[in-house]
């Protein structure tokens, strides 16, 4: 049985991720600003299922949440990172403050939870991470420049984390997905920068969608997340969806090309 940790578990793909763990027979923190609202949901897993309150912003909250999940079930297994906040907008229309709001809960937010559990993971010489960021992680776009830029953040960490932590028998994966059907990705479920009327004649106003790909279904991609975690050999990087293996390819051959022409200057 794994010890799950899981930020962001009110809706969407958190609480997708939560609920096939518990029905997987894994035990499950599961934290919200609003933990009644996820207990409610993932109702009937018993004391396998732990519902804490967690403003992953709050230091303190993060310390605490890991030091009760080590109280009920004496380790953390996995942690995921999936908490996040959504800003679209391009980046002439983004203000510091919106900025920087995004990077409290897509970068810095991570940054706390992730020290409050990795001591415990360290002291076993086991766990694994899972960062959720984004295909936008990868490959920034048009209106997405100030969070894909946090996102950009969160996999540096990661990667380096990846080395850092290897010796101690921690893995690292980095979720990317493209868009998935949890609403989380359109206009409506996060921030919207102010317009400047220039670009609405020139940007593609966003919908939600890639393309002519279907939006990826959540329970598609939390059971591609709880596979990887029973790798003995798990990869850095877990793109999910056709969007989003196509853009981050399409970012690989345009960094090829400018490599190859720099090599020939």
């Amino acid at each position: 049985m794994k010890i799950w940790l899981i930020t962001g578990t009110s809706r969407g793909l958190g609480l997708e991720i939560a609920r096939q763990a518990l029905a997987a027979g894994d035990a499950v923190v599961a934290t919200a600003r609003n933990p009644e609202r996820v207990a409610a949901a993932l109702e009937g897993h018993g004391p396998r299922l732990l519902a804490l309150p967690l403003d992953v912003t709050d230091e303190h909250q993060a310390q605490h949440v890991a030091a009760a999940a080590v109280d009920r079930f004496g380790r953390i297994d996995v942690l995921v990172n999936n908490a996040g906040r959504g800003l679209f907008g391009a980046v002439e229309e983004t203000t510091p403050e919106e900025a920087r709001a995004v990077f409290d809960t897509n970068v810095f937010a991570v940054l706390l939870v992730t020290r409050a559990v990795l001591p415990v993971m360290r002291r076993r010489r086991a766990g694994h991470l899972l960062a959720i960021s984004s295909m936008g992680g990868f490959s920034a776009g048009a209106r997405f420049g100030a969070y894909a830029a946090s996102k950009f953040a969160l996999e540096a960490l990661h990667e380096a984390m990846h080395e850092e932590l290897t010796p101690f028998g921690i893995k690292v994966t980095i979720v990317e997905p493209g868009v998935l059907a949890t609403g989380f990705a359109t206009a409506g479920s996060g921030q919207v920068a102010h317009p400047i009327d220039d670009y609405a004649s020139t940007l593609p106003t966003y919908g939600g969608e890639e393309d002519d790909d279907p939006a990826v279904d959540p329970a598609a991609a939390a059971a591609a997340i709880r596979t990887v975690t029973e790798l003995a050999d798990p990869p850095l990087r877990l793109p999910i969806g056709r969007d989003a293996i196509a853009r981050m390819r399409a970012k690989l051959a345009h960094v090829a090309a400018d490599l190859d022409a720099a090599g020939g200057s």
